[in-house]
């Protein structure tokens, strides 16, 4: 019998479209003998559709239309089932859409990535496959993720972090403080962004001025930090979980700008590369650089993977001065564009099998989570006579 596994995309986020591309590839790399995948699309407003449109491509064209021939669907445990229900349910007939196994979430950015949709699949008790819910909310937030990897010995740069109400209360004197806490030209970014949305290089007070007013259109914290001369950026990717992990290739992404943009992950790559989502964007792969530097970066990339406690398969990112080769950890994507697949098919690891290890990993850690006491048996309730005040309201 087949394992059945709900692929959930999309979601409210700036990276709604690159998740739709990374799970709709997922979607049709799991191997056919094994699971059936059942496409889940999260609309930008948070609702979920399910349906045969739902997993095409090309549907997404018109996403209205694809709405009208596709069924509003939600998640439900009904007890050892997981069900994929209409909603609203019918009043004759079965509501029923799918019984799942498990859900694999393939979704990028804010509310989906950042432990919000692994906390809701957790209430339910649905196994899913990924970082669990405390390791997806520190790997969106890059003060915190650097903060920890520090405090684990890992190479980051020093950052500052700006919340909007400081900022804008007094901009001067936060403009006068990041000033004086790193040389220029600096890096602004949204503090909870992937996919190089939001990010601005500031030359000046008046470019980080800018940069920071840019950055508070996506998130209400900003990440400032000095710009790496000579940059060049290295990825690697991790699959595994606490107890055992390891690394896949390297590579070094082509950048147009002196930070790789949006537009270089996504819309500048091969032919109908904005279809192939992270693997159509130009890079060297694997990465131009000494084996004894790749094999530096594997294993930074093992220990920032571990620090954090991920589980499944993410993708690290370096960043590296390209002339005295110094190399800083800069962030972690616990739910890679494209799953990184294409880093992993060069060390013989194929989709199939990556998505296969992803799952058998979910599955694991619903059995470890299995053995741990969640109640606690008391007769707590039974002793109150009346009120809710506990043992403040007794006399």
């Amino acid at each position: 019998m087949k394992i059945r596994v709900a692929v959930l995309f999309g979601g409210r986020s700036v990276e709604h479209e690159v998740s739709v591309i990374s799970g709709l590839q997922a979607v049709h790399a799991f191997d056919k003998t094994k699971y059936e995948a059942v496409p889940v699309y999260i609309t930008k407003q948070g609702e979920m559709f399910a349906g045969d449109a739902v997993g095409k491509i090309e549907e997404y064209r018109d996403v209205p239309a694809l709405l009208k021939k596709s069924w509003r669907v939600f998640l439900h445990r009904e007890q050892d089932r997981c069900l994929v229900l209409r909603y609203p349910m019918r009043r004759f007939g079965s509501s029923l859409v799918a019984e799942i196994d498990a859900a694999f979430p393939v979704t990028h950015g804010t509310n989906v990535e950042d432990g919000a949709l692994q906390g809701y699949l957790k209430t339910l008790s649905i196994p899913f496959a990924g970082s669990d819910v405390t390791a997806s909310a520190v790997g969106m937030d890059k003060y915190a993720m650097k903060a920890l990897w520090k405090e684990c010995g890992l190479p980051v740069l020093d950052c500052e972090r700006v919340y909007t109400e400081d900022y804008y209360s007094d901009r001067e004197a936060v403009l006068s403080r990041l000033a004086e806490a790193a040389p220029w030209p600096m890096i602004v970014k949204p503090v909870n962004l992937g996919s190089s949305v939001g990010i601005h290089r500031a030359g000046d007070v008046a470019g980080l001025r800018e940069a920071l007013e840019y950055a508070f259109q996506f998130a209400d914290t900003a990440l400032v930090e000095r710009a790496v001369p000579r940059l060049r950026e290295i990825n690697c990717s991790v699959l595994g979980d606490r107890s055992s992990a390891t690394a896949s290739e390297c590579e070094e992404p082509i950048s147009h700008d002196a930070i790789l943009s949006y537009s270089d992950k996504y819309l500048t790559g091969a032919k109908g590369g904005g279809a192939k989502g992270m693997s159509g964007a130009k890079r060297k792969l694997p990465a131009d650089i000494p084996l004894e530097l790749r094999e530096r970066v594997r294993s930074l990339a093992v220990e920032a993977f571990r620090a954090l406690d991920c589980r499944g398969v993410a993708r690290v990112d370096f960043l590296m001065d390209g002339e005295s080769g110094e190399l800083w950890v800069n962030e972690i994507n616990t739910i890679p564009g494209s799953l990184s697949f294409y880093l992993w098919e060069p060390v013989g690891i194929s989709y199939a099998r990556l998505l296969d290890e992803a799952m058998r990993l979910a599955f694991k850690r619903q059995r470890e989570q299995a053995e741990i006491l969640y109640s606690f048996d008391t007769n707590i309730l039974a002793q109150f006579e009346g009120g809710t005040k506990g043992g403040k309201g007794k006399r």
